[in-house]
């Protein structure tokens, strides 16, 4: 009664827009950090050496960490208390994003960036879990809409934010704007924020967490070294078998389980399993975009930071246009056909963006970025909220935590697999004719490496031939994606169930829909 009660006095006191307040800057800081590193790569590619595996990992090291530890952090929230945990969750990004503005070199950003994810995997679910304690019923749904609109508007802030920052000061300043960001939500938790939990919720499993970070830790290690090792390597193959042996052990231990932490079982439900692929499928191509606009855009046209964070904005322009325009089509045409379209609409985009050549500048690339950002948005957010709608009350958060968890894990894989794709290619077209020994190996690591060999050496002729096999894996890259949304459009057109969801059942699910669907960012 007690708790209640608290709780009935949280939603009256004034100061719970205050707290709101700080739970926005919060989900802001998080999302805006998750594209500024893209704008970010290439500079401190050159500045600290970095290949294209070790940007695969700075980039990666966060999204692991933050997929295997999603699920574990919601319910240490609830068993240990949602406020506690929260401001744990944002000491730990404070913590980690001070290690990363310090790092000499790229092994202490990759472990900073580990440690943001740790902090990060905390945030977000508990951010979303305290706002029934602050909010009735009747204010719910503002509050909900203001958190997820920053969450939205971290997507075009980001690299805008991380332009302006390089073009002004040093790299690890990206990293440090996250400090007094991460300083004022823990004093504004501390002082505005009620204590809430729920002891009745399922205990943290401590050997399906170990076995998720371990899993995905090696299928990741094992996709972005093979490009450099070879795919025969017996490291490499190793690390593929310690994945399928740690992944498998995990499904089977989860279904086992009483009260799981992922709860497999809702992948039997269609609507649930083909929604959930379809916004995986996005999220793997989105990931991957990111990863590879950047230094093509830096690079090759020459663009300054800055400069490449403003040309990445009609991609997010057409995300969020397309996002908040979803609802009216999908009661027009139903959620099978618009996450369909989207999805053909993102495969068109892909493969024309595709045909880019060194010569073609970038108006070629804003139109398809806008086409992509049109088709983002109208097959993630039916997507994820189709697969959401067909849950029961009583699986509501786990659903969540587990469409949360799966789009995490093909932001991952989509950067990893994407990335070394893109080495791979850039590797084997760069003509290193001529070149020393030690030289021709450093121009392969990366296209910005590349520029520096030929800036030292004063050959034309490499950075030609850089610019050329970048935009000739960039194309392969956007090839891939074009074929995997397609396959999801078919997917999506075969399987999905006609019916839009029912009301009290998606009704039931707000709180858990908002950070996955607007939060496609990754």
């Amino acid at each position: 009664m007690a708790t209640v009660t608290q709780a009935e006095d949280a939603r009256r006191d004034p100061r719970r827009w205050w707290a709101l307040g700080a739970l926005v800057a919060s989900m802001l800081t998080l999302g805006f950090d998750m594209t500024i590193l893209n704008v970010a790569l290439p500079t401190m590619a050159g500045e600290l050496g970095a290949t294209t595996g070790q940007q695969q990992w700075m980039a990666d090291a966060y999204v692991v960490v933050f997929a295997a530890l999603m699920l574990p952090a919601g319910l240490l929230g609830d068993r240990f208390g949602r406020r506690r945990m929260l401001i744990t969750g944002l000491g730990l990004f404070l913590a980690g994003s001070l290690v990363g503005a310090l790092a000499g070199d790229v092994n202490w950003v990759v472990a900073a960036r580990a440690f943001m994810g740790v902090g990060g995997a905390l945030v977000t679910p508990l951010a979303l879990s305290v706002l029934p304690s602050l909010f009735g019923p009747d204010e719910r749904t503002k509050a909900v809409g203001i958190i997820s609109a920053a969450s939205a508007l971290g997507l075009p802030l980001g690299p805008i934010i991380g332009g302006w920052l390089l073009n002004h000061f040093w790299w690890g300043s990206v990293f440090l704007v996250n400090v007094p960001m991460a300083a004022i939500g823990i004093t504004a938790c501390v002082f505005l924020l009620p204590e809430t939990s729920d002891p009745a919720s399922p205990r943290v499993d401590a050997l399906s967490t170990a076995l998720t970070a371990t899993g995905l830790g090696a299928l990741v290690y094992a996709i972005i070294e093979a490009p450099d090792r070879g795919w025969g390597d017996p490291l490499v193959l190793a690390m593929f078998g310690a994945a399928a042996a740690l992944l498998t052990a995990l499904v089977l231990r989860e279904r086992r389980a009483v009260r799981p932490m992922l709860d497999m079982t809702l992948l039997a439900q269609r609507g649930f399993l083909f929604n959930a692929l379809a916004a995986t499928l996005v999220m793997f191509v989105l990931s991957g975009l990111l990863f590879v606009l950047p230094p093509y855009l830096q690079a090759v046209l020459g663009h300054d930071a800055f400069g490449t964070g403003l040309r990445l904005l009609p991609m997010m322009g057409g995300l969020m246009i397309a996002a908040r325009g979803t609802q009216p089509v999908v009661a027009r045409f139903g959620p099978r056909a618009v996450v369909s379209a989207g999805l053909v609409v993102l495969a068109f985009a892909a493969l024309l963006g595709s045909r880019t050549t060194v010569g073609s500048g970038y108006g070629f690339t804003a139109l398809w970025l806008s086409i992509a950002g049109v088709g983002f948005g109208f097959s993630v957010v039916p997507a994820m909220d189709g697969a959401l709608g067909t849950l029961p009350r009583d699986r509501a958060g786990s659903g969540s935590g587990l469409l949360m968890t799966l789009r995490q894990v093909g932001a991952a894989i989509g950067i990893a697999l994407l990335g070394s794709l893109l080495a791979g290619v850039f590797r084997d077209r760069l003509d290193v004719t001529g070149l020393p020994a030690r030289a021709a190996d450093t121009a392969g690591d990366s296209v910005v490496a590349a520029h520096l060999v030929g800036e030292k050496l004063g050959s034309a002729r490499l950075a030609a031939s850089a610019d050329t096999a970048y935009v000739h894996g960039m194309g392969v890259v956007l090839l891939v994606c074009g074929i995997a949304a397609l396959v999801a459009a078919l997917l999506a057109a075969a399987f999905l169930p006609r019916a839009t969801p029912a009301p009290s059942t998606s009704e039931s699910v707000t709180p858990d829909v908002v950070a996955p669907v607007e939060d496609a960012r990754q």
